[in-house]
């Protein structure tokens, strides 16, 4: 199994991630599809080639072929609208916030799977990218829909070991 494998290879200095990686996805309370779209939406976002390769196989054996698009659709959407909207935040002109945005982002609104599944990828995701109108907007969304605050906590859970095991084996990988 991959995720084992993945385990394996995370330092002794760092076996608390090793430790958390195998509780937020092996005994996550999320479904299935939740739980994998997560995880696949993290994986792509964390940016670390170890943990994709390792993650995808896993991710693509427990998802719809329209799961596993909409959960790639939504890390690639957001590596767009994560920048945009921190950029706009964090400008200290407020007239930027009024501008049209002019960036085609239909699968939002036509993701192929369920609204709430892809809004708690692209919140995962957001967590990852540090944008935090997306994941205010994400957040609200979810609440919106019943989505409770332990469920959207498990997301973002997901989405900080995925990064925190990718930034340790991307590390670990350079000084070898």
């Amino acid at each position: 199994m991959a995720l084992d494998d993945l385990k394996a290879s995370v330092p002794a200095y760092a076996k608390d991630l090793k430790l958390n990686l195998g509780s937020v996805i092996g005994n996550s309370p999320l479904p299935e599809q939740q739980l994998w779209g997560t995880v696949l939406a993290c994986a792509i976002a964390s940016r670390s080639p170890i943990v994709l390769r390792e993650l995808e196989p896993e991710a693509r054996k427990h998802l719809s072929d329209d799961a596993y698009t909409a959960a790639k659709s939504a890390a690639a959407i957001m590596a767009m609208n994560n920048v945009f909207y921190r950029t706009r935040h964090l400008l200290s002109d407020p007239e930027y916030g009024t501008l049209r945005a002019g960036l085609r982002m239909n699968v939002i609104g036509n993701p192929g799977v369920e609204k709430t599944d892809f809004e708690l990828w692209s919140l995962a995701v957001s967590a990852i990218n540090g944008c935090g109108q997306c994941l205010d907007s994400h957040e609200q969304v979810l609440r919106k829909a019943g989505v409770d605050r332990e469920t959207i906590q498990e997301a973002f859970k997901i989405a900080a070991v995925v990064q925190a095991v990718g930034t340790t084996l991307d590390a670990e990988a350079t000084l070898a």
